[in-house]
């Protein structure tokens, strides 16, 4: 039988047939037929003895002495590997072994049989309704597709992923799963992404637009140039994470296993005195079976694993054990500005019409020439148009570092973007026109009269100071803001989100330095970014978190904590979990100790025998279950 530490470490295994893998099913069915002979032994053996009236007991003798060998053998030999190797992760083969042979001394073949055979029973039980955690990780698996439909020379053929290579170009029709990341060459569609960012929303892609593997295409027909091979997409890098993740060791685990290296003798002892005083060698058998530390060992990786869960379905990845050991301490947030606070697309903030002109005008005359640019400045003056009635067939010209121009319906020409360009040309700027002016400014004219100004500024995100408020609740004392934009539309965005400082015109290497500084103040820095300028902080800090880091390697790879999408209330969220985390393996580590200094008291007075112990000693490991399940019902 699988010892308890592996039970309880890989309890993200696969809990049904369909998640097993293919040693897990060879066990699985070992485990039955082994069992299922041992009942035949017992039930022959009493079948013999009450029914028949055999006149010969070496008979049921035989028939008990295999079912022992069968179920008892494999725990004996476990914990004698346990007590040679020193390896406490089979503390339960230890003691049940003992016990198993303090049966078989005493002439309880019966029982040296039964407690085995009900451990395994049990635990196989136990293992079957753990949580389910692993079922996240292999839901992921089976999203993944093995074939895809390959277009060549204008044929379809169906090939393995595996045999994909970068450029070459595959359809994927509605309904079907998107086999490798790849950029949308032709049609356009809705993708299901909830996999990999934990959005329900489907997300619309177009000519041009990156879609990854894991997804699925709902809507339309798609196809799509290969842009990673099978083996580095962002969905088998996610998932390798989330593989690696399984095997954190927080403290508190480590603490257990030193608490196992005083426990074991512990126990020994115990049953050793209360055989020797009551001169009743089943109650130290009893106290044997009843202390195995089941509990013990579920009180970290149970809370874990219900963490990872719910993570995972936020699209929260979760990588190493700073999760549980620095992020409950932190008491310093740093931000960086574009791309994380900000959705980092410019939108119009305000249309300041100048001398005789009217905010309608200005905007109309700037769309008309925006229309034919790709400047983002551009595209946030269509957005702000909207259905404005403004002229769309103009033949529009760019002039590099300056802006674009157009000639109008009336001859004139319409010109939209930079103060220099248009000075240069003659068009009179008044000095600190307009005044107060957050973010960038760019300037309309109508021939060589000066509509007005436009002011631009990023986007701040949705529920970024909700983010900041719910941090400060949560123990962070200091929020700091770190960009490399300028000063005034950075203190503006960092006043709208409430930070309490902002640092602007940085380079990532003075990035680093403050956040140094900070560190070296003795603060505890969470530092939250987009993982692409901003990997040297994420690295340096307490703990990084990477934002919206799907598709992007350096995100995954630099931060301690990986968010698939752009939802900043997760950061909280994260945080929160991580302390509910730590909790409860304190409270599990309180009931798992409990429950067996109880039940040892009971077997010592005799209370418990040593058959009901092989099934008692189980809820300490179901109570520390179902306490670490309530991290399941977190919202």
């Amino acid at each position: 039988m699988e010892n308890i530490d592996n039970m309880g470490r890989n309890s993200l295994e696969a809990l049904s047939r369909d998640n097993l893998t293919e040693r897990g099913r060879k066990k699985l069915a070992k485990d039955i037929v082994c069992g299922i002979i041992t009942l035949v032994c017992l039930a022959s053996g009493l079948f013999y003895t009450y029914i028949l009236k055999g006149q010969h007991e070496i008979v049921p003798q035989i028939l008990y002495v295999i079912g022992v060998l069968i179920e008892g053998v494999p725990v004996i030999v476990a914990g004698l590997k346990g007590i040679f190797t020193k390896n406490l992760t089979n503390a339960m083969e230890i003691l049940v072994g003992i016990a198993v042979i303090a049966c078989v001394f005493n002439r309880e073949l019966i029982l040296a049989l039964l407690i085995p055979l009900i451990l395994n029973v049990v635990h196989l039980l136990e293992e079957r309704s753990i949580m389910g955690g692993r079922d996240v990780i292999e839901g992921l698996k089976k999203m993944q597709q093995t074939t895809a439909v390959l277009l060549l020379d204008g044929k379809e053929t169906e090939v393995d992923v595996a045999a994909l290579k970068v450029g070459q170009e595959i359809v994927i029709k509605p309904g079907a799963g998107i086999p490798i990341d790849g950029v949308v060459l032709s049609g356009e569609t809705d993708i299901d992404q909830k996999s990999l960012t934990g959005e329900p929303q489907p997300a619309h892609a177009g000519v041009g637009d990156t879609v990854y593997a894991g997804t699925v295409n709902l809507t339309g027909r798609i196809v799509v140039r290969v842009e990673r091979e099978h083996v580095d997409t962002s969905f088998s890098k996610i998932l390798k994470v989330l593989e690696e993740s399984e095997g954190i060791s927080v403290p508190e685990s480590r603490l257990t296993d030193r608490f196992l290296g005083y426990y074991i003798p512990f126990v020994l002892a115990v049953a050793g005195a209360v055989a020797l005083i009551s001169a009743d060698i089943a109650k130290a058998i009893a106290i044997l079976v009843v202390s195995c530390p089941c509990g013990q060992m579920l009180v970290s990786s149970a809370p874990m694993i219900a963490a990872l869960s719910v993570s995972t379905k936020r699209g929260i990845l979760i990588k190493n054990s700073k999760f549980i050991e620095e992020l409950t301490e932190i008491d310093t947030v740093v931000f960086d500005k574009t791309g994380t606070v900000t959705c980092g697309e410019l939108s119009l903030d305000a249309a300041v019409p100048f001398e005789g002109a009217d905010a309608t005008l200005l905007l109309r005359v700037a769309a008309s020439v925006a229309i034919g640019s790709t400047h983002p400045v551009s595209r946030a003056v269509i957005a702000a148009a909207g259905e404005l009635d403004y002229d769309r067939t103009l033949a529009v010209s760019e002039v590099s570092g300056g802006g674009v121009e157009a000639v109008g319906a009336d001859g004139q020409i319409c010109r939209f973007g930079r103060a220099e360009w248009l000075v240069s040309l003659g068009i009179v700027i008044p000095q600190g026109f307009p005044q107060n002016a957050a973010g960038s400014v760019s300037y309309v004219a109508l021939g060589d009269r000066l509509l007005g100004a436009l002011c631009f500024n990023d986007t701040v995100r949705e529920n970024a100071a909700a983010c900041v408020a719910t941090l400060r609740t949560l123990g962070a004392e200091h929020t700091v803001m770190l960009t490399g934009d300028r000063e005034e539309p950075a203190r503006v965005i960092g006043e709208t989100v409430g930070v309490d400082e902002v640092y602007a015109r940085l380079l990532p290497q003075d990035k680093l330095d403050r956040l140094q500084a900070l560190s070296a103040d003795g603060r505890n820095v969470l530092a939250v970014g987009d993982g692409i300028n901003d990997a040297l902080v994420l690295r340096e800090a307490t703990v990084g978190i990477a934002m919206g880091a799907m598709g992007s390697d350096l995100a995954i790879d630099s931060a301690d904590i990986a968010l698939m999408n752009n939802n900043l209330m997760n950061i909280p969220f994260v945080v929160s979990l991580a302390r509910e985390t730590r909790r409860t393996i304190y409270q599990n580590l309180v009931l798992s100790i409990g429950i067996t200094a109880v039940m040892m008291t009971l077997s010592a007075f005799g209370v418990i025998s040593a058959l009901a112990g092989s099934v008692l000693h189980n809820l300490g490991a179901f109570a520390v279950l179902l306490n670490s399940s309530r991290i399941l019902r977190k919202k």
